[in-house]
């Protein structure tokens, strides 16, 4: 076995060129386009499959530093901050709240559906809830967490595998499928994005907002700002028993900082800026997030798991075009915001906004879309998804009970 070490830049430098590979497939793919594959997540999946084979076959390894990655979410969750308006947010308040009903609904039906294909093959109920909203909406880290606790206290062989290799098997598989999803809707239905008129204003407005050397430093001593002072208001929680993950603050700081600014007539932040700074840290993320994925875990979803993850797609493709596009409205948003809800629902918030990205590229801007997405995918859906997996390991099936 043989491993090659990349230092922080020979990473960065690697994941610009898988970056660049993407978009280059996605130009020259037809299918890839008409379904909005995002760039990131062709490049990056590509490039795990190879390290994958490269692993397996001929025994060498890459290792890469990753430490600007968090920082990289960090700064991208800012942006989404920075652009959002309170003129916005208050068109979104209704909205907002129906669809984190949604979502909580959907968190229940994934552990729904994980039991009950664990009971119908005859294999402990926590099976199920591990092939459930623990790995899919939880992630990686969710994941790991209740891994280690479950398998230690039921004793069960393997769970930490298991687990991983199906939070991997979600991320691919949502990072493939909300584009799709969001196209189907949007032909189906004859949506259109904005119209012809607001297009043009957009425009004009985008036109007269040149991206300088100016601007780029005022955009980012914005967001190192929300990031310092981010991770400040986290170490002050921290003996307060409340744990929320950095990104939400740095999200919240930036809207705060964004309608200050309204009132503030000679300081100007430009969205322009803020969008391209938004793109290259997204993009620039979820290259090092799927490249280093660890494929041959996938090994571990042969039978029983594998069909959890199978009937865990199902659901979710059912759920968004029969209940999130009809109770959202049966637009081109909801066909947009479906779209974002298979990616957080079945990979990562990151993931969800790349996919709103892909499409709104091809269609219009949605910006709905953009405020209810991640104020639901990257603060609500957390807090929901404890409080439903929780409720779930409460019931006398699991024997946890007194």
């Amino acid at each position: 076995m043989q491993t090659v070490e990349l230092d922080l830049f020979s990473t960065i430098l690697l994941s610009m060129v898988v970056l660049f590979v993407g978009r280059a497939l996605v130009d020259h793919i037809a299918v890839l386009k008409r379904f909005s594959i995002p760039a990131p997540v062709v490049g990056g999946s590509l490039i795990a499959v190879l390290l994958a084979l490269a692993d397996g076959l001929g025994g060498l390894k890459l290792s890469f530093n990753l430490a600007l990655k968090d920082s990289l979410l960090l700064m991208f969750f800012t942006t989404v901050g920075l652009a959002a308006d309170a003129r916005m947010l208050a068109k979104g308040g209704l909205k907002l709240v129906l669809f984190l009903a949604i979502s909580a609904a959907l968190v229940v039906a994934q552990n729904a559906v994980g039991i009950g294909i664990a009971l119908a093959l005859d294999l402990h109920p926590v099976i199920g809830m591990l092939g459930g909203s623990i790995t899919l909406v939880g992630g990686h880290g969710t994941g790991a967490a209740y891994a280690g606790r479950l398998g230690e206290t039921l004793n069960l062989q393997g769970a930490m595998e298991l687990t991983m290799g199906c939070a991997t098997a979600g991320l691919v598989i949502g990072a493939i499928l909300g584009g799709p999803v969001s196209e189907w809707l949007i032909k189906r239905h004859r949506l259109s994005g904005p119209s012809a008129a607001a297009t043009q204003a957009e425009a004009e407005t985008v036109a007269s907002d040149e991206i300088t050397a100016r601007s780029l430093l005022n955009v980012l001593f914005v967001v190192l700002a929300c990031l310092a002072g981010g991770k400040l208001l986290v170490k002050l929680i921290e003996g307060s028993g409340v744990i929320l993950p950095d990104f939400v603050f740095c999200l919240l700081l930036g809207v705060v900082i964004r309608n200050l600014l309204t009132f503030a007539k000679s300081v100007r932040v430009s969205d322009r800026t803020i969008e391209a700074v938004g793109d290259v840290t997204l993009s620039l993320f979820l290259v090092m997030a799927l490249m280093t994925m660890k494929l041959l875990d996938l090994v571990n979803l042969a039978g029983p798991l594998l069909a959890i993850i199978v009937a865990q797609a199902a659901v979710i493709i059912f759920f968004t075009v029969f209940v999130t596009f009809r109770v959202m409205g049966r637009n081109y948003d909801a066909a947009v915001i479906a779209g974002g809800q298979i990616g957080f629902g079945f990979s990562s918030t990151a993931c969800a906004l790349a996919i709103m990205k892909a499409v709104t590229q091809r269609h219009g801007a949605s910006a709905l879309a953009f405020i209810i997405v991640p104020m639901v995918g990257a603060f609500f859906i957390d807090i929901l998804n404890a409080i439903v997996i929780q409720s779930f390991l409460a019931l006398p099936l699991f024997g946890f009970g007194p």
